[in-house]
C-alpha cells in the first residue's frame, strides 16, 4: 500500500511536501494522552523517597507509641495490652519528673545562652577585618570536635585534679579542689557550660548567615539619617535577622532536649540522678531494665514534649512573618 505525502504551496511558488507524522513546522505530534502525565512522573519518582521515610521515620514512631500501651519486657519475656498504666507508673515516677524537670532547664539555660552568645559572635564576624577567613574557621573548630571527645575533654578539665581546679587553687579563689562533677548543686550546671561551649559556634553559624542576607545599603542609611549603631541594630538589623534567629533557636532547642551522649558520658547520669535526662533514663530503663514499654512511654512522653517546643516556636514565627508580610 503506497502513501502520498502532502503538499503546500512553497514561498517561491512551488510546492514542498509535509513531514509524514508531523506538523508544518517540522515540529514532531504529540502523543496525547498517551503515557503517563508529568505530575504522575513526578509523584512516581517520589514513592521511594517517601517509602524510605515512612520506613525509617514514620513507622518507628508508631510502634514506640503502640508499645506505650503496653507491658513489653525482655525480661520476664511478657507482652500485654495495658492500656493507660504506663502513663499512670510515670506520673508517680519520681526519677522521671527529675530527669524530665532537669532536661527542661538544660534545654532552657543552653538554647538562650548559645543563642546569645551565638549573636555576638555573628555580630563580630560579620565585620570586615583582616583575618577573618581565618578568626571564622577557627570559631567551628568546638562544633566540629565529636561530643564524645568533648566529654571527656571537660571530665578531665573539671576534674578533682583537673586543670580548673588547679588554676582556682592556683589563684587562691578556693581554697581547696572543688568536686565539680561529684556535686549536686555543681554536676547540671557544668555539663550545661560544656554543651555552650561546644554548640554555640553551630548558633553563630547560623545567625552569621542570616546577617549577610541584610543588604548594606539599610546601614547606610541609617548612617546617613544619624542613627547610632545601638539603634541601627535594634530597629533595623534585630527585626530583619528575627525569623533566622527563631529558626535557630527552634533547632538548638530540639536538639538541646534530646541530650544523652553528654551526661552519658560525664557523669553517667549521678550524681543521685541530678544529671539524669530524658534520653539517659529513657535509655537505661529500655536496655538496661529490658523494659520496652514502659521506655517506649518515656519516649512518647519525650515526643509529646518536643512536639509542645516546636509548636511554640512555630507560632511566633508565624506570626513574625505575618507581621512582616
Amino acid at each position: 500500500m503506497t502513501t502520498t505525502a502532502k503538499t503546500r504551496p512553497g514561498r517561491s511558488g512551488g510546492t514542498e511536501s509535509l513531514p509524514r507524522g508531523g506538523r508544518g513546522d517540522g515540529s514532531p505530534r504529540t502523543g496525547g494522552h498517551r503515557g503517563v502525565a508529568p505530575r504522575g512522573k513526578a509523584l512516581l519518582l517520589v514513592v521511594p523517597m517517601l517509602a524510605s521515610l515512612l520506613a525509617v521515620s514514620l513507622y518507628p514512631v508508631l510502634r514506640t507509641i503502640w508499645l506505650a500501651f503496653r507491658n513489653t519486657s525482655l525480661e520476664i519475656q511478657g507482652d500485654q495490652f495495658t492500656g493507660l498504666a504506663n502513663a499512670r507508673h510515670l506520673a508517680h515516677d519520681t526519677i522521671f519528673a527529675k530527669a524530665w524537670r532537669q532536661t527542661i532547664e538544660f534545654t532552657a539555660v543552653t538554647t538562650l545562652a548559645e543563642t546569645l552568645l551565638g549573636l555576638a559572635i555573628a555580630l563580630a564576624l560579620a565585620r570586615t577585618f583582616r583575618g577573618r577567613g581565618f578568626v571564622r574557621a577557627a570559631v567551628l573548630v568546638p562544633w566540629a570536635i565529636p561530643t564524645v571527645v568533648t566529654s571527656r575533654m571537660f571530665s578531665w578539665l573539671f576534674d578533682q585534679n583537673g586543670l580548673v581546679n588547679y588554676v582556682l587553687v592556683k589563684l587562691h579563689l578556693v581554697s581547696h579542689a572543688v568536686n565539680f562533677l561529684g556535686s549536686t548543686s555543681l554536676a547540671l550546671p557544668t555539663l550545661m557550660l560544656a554543651d555552650i561551649w561546644k554548640t554555640t559556634p553551630f548558633m553563630a553559624l547560623l545567625l552569621l548567615a542570616g546577617l549577610q542576607t541584610i543588604s548594606p545599603t539599610l546601614a547606610e542609611a541609617a548612617r546617613i539619617d544619624g542613627a547610632s549603631a545601638w539603634r541601627y541594630f535594634w530597629r533595623v538589623r534585630l527585626p530583619l535577622l528575627m525569623p533566622s534567629l527563631l529558626v535557630a533557636a527552634l533547632l538548638r532547642a530540639l536538639d538541646a532536649f534530646r541530650v544523652f551522649d553528654l551526661p552519658y558520658v560525664v557523669t553517667g547520669g549521678g550524681p543521685a540522678s541530678s544529671t539524669e535526662t530524658m534520653s539517659t533514663y529513657t535509655y537505661k530503663t529500655m536496655f538496661s531494665g529490658l523494659e520496652l514499654g514502659y521506655g517506649s512511654a518515656m519516649a512518647t512522653a519525650m515526643f509529646i514534649t518536643e512536639a509542645i517546643i516546636a509548636g511554640v516556636f512555630a507560632l511566633f514565627i508565624v506570626r513574625r512573618l505575618r507581621q512582616e508580610g
